[in-house]
């Protein structure tokens, strides 16, 4: 039971030991009661585990262990919110206890609160979590869900692909990085059996072996669902995807071409097409860019891009004002503040390109601590491009 498996991880030392000066009885009596509501639990008496719990935590409320086995046991019987209940009042005691984190996250994903449920899990995974595989993989599943629901796609990507690596491959995390890579959202999951599950499914299966790095048995199921659904929405920028991880960049090129030649509106395939060229021919990247930003002038990613591709062919003064907008719609990615420096710099403007590198330096730093940890980037590096989660 996972109960059993995070109270051994969390190594409980005694609660009698930290006991605090006070009135003599009530210390025997929760002494009495937090013996016997641990003996229960290893017993897996779990009902007189919880009422003995409740009643020495009434005694001492901030006993941190005894919110703990109470959180776990209630969430092992699928008690929900009264495990959430529990699980809060414990990192409210334990701050720092990334493993809590991620339990409290899994308990409101059941209870239908989704973005705590997100900010709890990733909270708990940047503090760290115990080095458990089966939390793990819990953990990165529902990270996955979550993540794609919220049309975050290039991070639902991540996670589960992670996922495949770790646990391997199986049907529940295709399913659900298929939608990922497919970008289908909360609002329109494939109907069971229907022709969408279908491609779903095998695009699911595709890209969890390449999260395997088993690509030369994954590119033959790409090309199979691509030449059996042409034109299902995103099927080629899916497979487009798996060519720009194999660096096959022609590949990729002609799949998101293919992509926009069957949607003429998509925006997110001219991104892929333009952060493709971006070091390899930016200035033919530069019209993808163009026409993103012309179709979605809200995207900040658009900007952003499109800023980077000018910058790298050193037309910094119309790189600039791109480079501002996205940082409108982007004010905490640091590496949009590197290119800001950059542009502003050679532009000779000094101070602004000071401020800008200082802003990047902080963003950077800010990142990494709520990492837990990692040397911050030097000002001098590549700057990447990530358009996964650039919406349509």
């Amino acid at each position: 039971m996972l109960w059993l498996v995070l109270a051994s991880l969390l190594s409980l030392s005694p609660a009698i030991a930290r006991q605090q000066q006070g009135d003599p009885s009530a210390l025997g009596n929760f002494a009495a009661l937090s013996g016997k509501a641990n003996a229960a639990r290893d017993a897996n008496r779990l009902d007189e585990a919880t009422t003995l719990y409740r009643r020495a935590l009434a005694l001492r409320p901030a006993w941190a262990e005894g919110w703990w086995s109470l959180g776990t046991i209630e969430y092992d019987r699928d008690h929900y919110a009264l495990a959430a209940s529990a699980l809060r009042k414990y990192v409210a005691l334990r701050p720092k206890d990334g493993t809590a984190y991620a339990m409290l996250g899994l308990c409101e994903f059941e209870l239908g609160r989704e973005q705590p449920a997100l900010r709890h899990i990733q909270k708990g995974k940047a503090l760290g979590l115990q080095k458990n595989p089966d939390l793990w993989h819990v953990v990165l599943y529902h990270e996955g869900i979550l993540l794609q629901r919220a049309e975050k796609f290039q991070a639902a990507q991540d996670a589960l692909e992670e996922l495949c690596l770790q646990a391997g491959a199986n049907d529940k995390t295709a399913n659900v990085l298929g939608m990922a890579m497919l970008r289908l959202g909360a609002n329109n999951p494939p109907v069971a059996g229907s022709l969408d599950a279908d491609v779903v499914l095998r695009v699911g299966r595709a890209q969890c072996l390449a999260g395997q790095k088993k690509y030369e048995d994954a590119r033959p199921l790409y090309e199979a669902v691509v030449q059996q659904y042409p034109h299902y929405p995103n099927v080629h920028y899916a497979y487009g995807l798996f060519l720009v991880e194999l660096r096959d960049v022609p590949g990729a090129v002609s799949q998101f071409k293919q992509e926009i030649a069957n949607y003429p509106q998509n925006v997110i395939s001219r991104l892929r097409l333009a952060a493709v060229e971006f070091k390899e021919d930016s200035a033919a990247g530069i019209p993808y860019a163009e026409e993103a930003v012309k179709l979605d002038p809200q995207s900040p990613f658009g900007h952003y891009i499109l800023g980077l591709l000018r910058l790298d062919v050193d037309d910094y003064q119309k790189a600039i004002p791109e480079l501002e907008t996205a940082q409108k719609g982007m004010p905490k990615e640091p590496k949009l503040y590197l290119a800001l420096g950059t542009a502003y710099s050679r532009a000779g403007r000094r101070s602004d390109a000071a401020r800008a590198r200082s802003t990047f330096q902080r963003l950077t730093e800010e990142a990494r601590k709520s990492a837990g940890g990692g040397a911050a980037a030097s000002p001098s590096q590549e700057t990447p491009v990530r358009v996964g989660d650039a919406p349509q």
